[in-house]
């Protein structure tokens, strides 16, 4: 008979060090506001947004750890990448800064057509700029690692000691990293007294759901972790948090169901990066109602899912939702002649 193993989530996290950059942990809110105008179920948010350095985000809870790595190996010099407004690469660009080492980004240029005038210059823009990172321009072909491993080894090769971040932080560790997540969220659940039907975020670069779908298989398998495509690829999407996930699980002594990975389309508006109409009305919602800053590539069309999903009366009304609110109001800034507000 197979022995199960019952470590705790949290005992199994001890194993993996973190540099402590990143405030943790993160709250959660009731959005009683919100769930009075949609008419149910009863809605809470996990303020991802509110990690701290750089403007925060939920990739700092990743780079927690994943640097804690570059740290060890002597690296002086961090290399990631993104799109003009990736919020990634402004969480990079600012542990880079923390920590007093070099930053080089592969940003780009190509993956959509700049939305405003004011696209590639504000925003995360700007503060990878305020940051001091080091900007390379790059063609977007659809490879997302590409790039930033060409400038790692062109920094290698001019006597640099360059340390690899993927696109979104999203690689097992990062996983690994963001599973944190629920280890938060099962005790501050438990003391607001209710166990969570569902948690729902948006997905894109598969880490951050990956985390969540390990982190809730250890710790809080009667909840749905919900990811909303942003990329309009969803099968792509779901394909890369199963092989994300199924490393992590590896490397945290844990199983998946692969059948817990729940990647939904159709609200991603026409294309990566692009705002629709229903993205604006969620941010338009979460900022009247709860005074919550989203954005308008990723959590925007993550809470736009949540309420199509809601008015399509997926969970009952005496039912608990968790919204993951990962960051990214700076991108605002950068698209806000193109949102009407």
């Amino acid at each position: 008979m197979t022995q199960i193993d019952r470590k705790p989530l949290i005992d199994r996290l001890a194993a993996f060090p973190r540099l402590g950059l990143a405030d943790l942990p993160t709250p959660l809110e009731p959005m009683k506001r919100l769930t009075d105008h949609l008419g149910g179920p009863r809605l809470w948010v996990k303020r991802d947004d509110a990690t701290g350095l750089g403007f925060g985000g939920n990739k700092l809870r990743k780079l927690d750890y994943v640097l804690h790595d570059a740290v060890l190996e002597g690296a002086d010099t961090i290399v990631s990448g993104g799109v003009v407004q990736s919020n990634s690469q402004r969480q990079v660009a600012a542990v880079a800064a923390k920590l007093g080492l070099a930053c080089h980004l592969a940003v780009y240029h190509g993956r959509l057509a700049p939305p405003t005038p004011e696209y590639e210059t504000s925003g995360n823009a700007f503060l990878n700029r305020l940051f001091g990172a080091h900007l390379h321009d790059v063609p977007w072909t659809g490879d997302r690692n590409a790039a930033i491993r060409t400038l790692v080894d062109d920094l290698r090769a001019s006597g640099r000691r360059p340390y690899f971040v993927p696109y979104g932080v999203s690689n097992a560790l990062g996983a690994v990293a963001y599973a944190t997540t629920i280890s938060e969220i099962e005790q501050q659940a438990a003391l607001a007294g209710f166990a969570p039907a569902a948690i729902v975020h948006c997905t894109g670069s598969a880490g951050t759901q990956a985390g969540l779908v390990v982190g809730a298989a250890v710790a809080m398998p009667g909840t749905r972790i919900v990811g909303i495509d942003i990329d309009a690829e969803p099968a792509r999407v779901r394909a890369d948090v199963v092989a994300l996930a199924r490393q992590a699980a590896d490397l945290l002594g844990a199983g998946i169901d692969e059948a817990m990975v729940e990647v939904v389309a159709g609200h991603a508006g026409p294309a990566y990066g692009v705002p629709h109409e229903a993205t604006i009305e969620a941010i338009r919602l979460a900022g009247k109602s709860e005074a919550l800053a989203l954005d308008p590539v990723y959590s925007g069309k993550g809470l736009a899912g949540l309420i199509a999903m809601i008015r399509q009366g997926r969970w009952r009304n005496d039912e608990d939702v968790i919204f993951l609110h990962t960051g990214g109001a700076p991108a605002l800034f950068a698209y806000q002649s193109a949102l009407g507000i």
